[in-house]
């Protein structure tokens, strides 16, 4: 694909995720129906629906490309994939769940087993990011494109985000690597995206999650000058057997 089937694509995704966010936090101040799943995290009745409205747009978009969803098993087991949408209905619903306001929903077109368009919107921070192609990645802020590349950081330190109070030795060790001067917990895939708009600089974790919980913010990182790599610099890709994340590492263009 080129920019401008990339660009027209994400363009035509913008209104529906505008409206799943919209529907997610409707249906959270109706009250939630919630389970555990199989493996014991918490789904709702919401990332059902917000799946199912995601999928059916992206569907008619791209009739012939496979979608990777992290609520259903469609697509799953397939073997050697290469093009795929990657969804995350709603990232960090234990959070969501508990009326916070740092879920996301996300998704990812990969090509090549590379990611080409990431889709984040925060709704209930009225946060909305979306990239197609490098040095094209924007937070919409009433209704105005704000180019991430472009955004400068106001602070002096290092800022790292990370998804625990406790950091593990490992993360430790690529704290001072990288001189971090402070950092502050921060849920679901809104680290990648206040990383891209230079808000913070850095974030690293083991191995942890899965495919779609990072391949829609390694996007918009990627669009906007930033890096995400494994803990030993190689380059991440997607359609992994069991689409289980390494250890990463993302860093915005300010950070060398």
């Amino acid at each position: 694909m080129n920019i401008e089937e990339t660009k027209k694509i994400t363009l035509s995704l913008l209104d529906t995720f505008n409206r799943a966010g919209d529907i997610s936090l409707s249906l959270r101040k109706a009250g939630l129906k919630k389970k555990n799943k199989s493996d014991n995290t918490p789904v709702s009745n919401a990332d059902i629906e917000v799946n199912t409205m995601l999928t059916k747009k992206i569907y008619e978009i791209t009739p012939n490309i496979a979608i990777i969803s992290e609520e259903n098993s469609e697509h799953k087991n397939d073997k050697n994939l290469r093009d795929f949408w990657l969804i995350d209905p709603i990232d960090g619903t234990r959070d969501y769940i508990n009326n916070k306001d740092e879920f996301t929903i996300n998704a990812a077109l990969i090509l090549n087993n590379k990611p080409v368009i990431g889709i984040i919107n925060a709704p209930a921070k009225k946060r909305l990011f979306y990239s197609y192609a490098i040095s094209n990645s924007y937070e919409l802020i009433n209704n105005q494109e704000i180019e991430l590349i472009n955004k400068k950081k106001d602070y002096k330190e290092i800022r790292a985000v990370s998804y625990s109070d406790e950091l593990k030795p490992e993360i430790l060790a690529i704290h001072k690597k990288y001189k971090v001067g402070s950092y502050q917990k921060m849920k679901s895939s809104l680290k990648f995206c206040v990383v891209a708009a230079s808000e913070f600089d850095l974030y690293a974790c083991e191995p942890r999650a899965f495919e779609w919980d990072i391949a829609a913010g390694h996007a918009i990182l990627i669009h906007a000058g930033g890096q995400l790599t494994d803990f030993n610099g190689n380059e991440i890709h997607y359609g992994k057997p069991d689409f289980k994340n390494p250890g990463i590492i993302l860093k915005n263009k300010n950070i060398t």
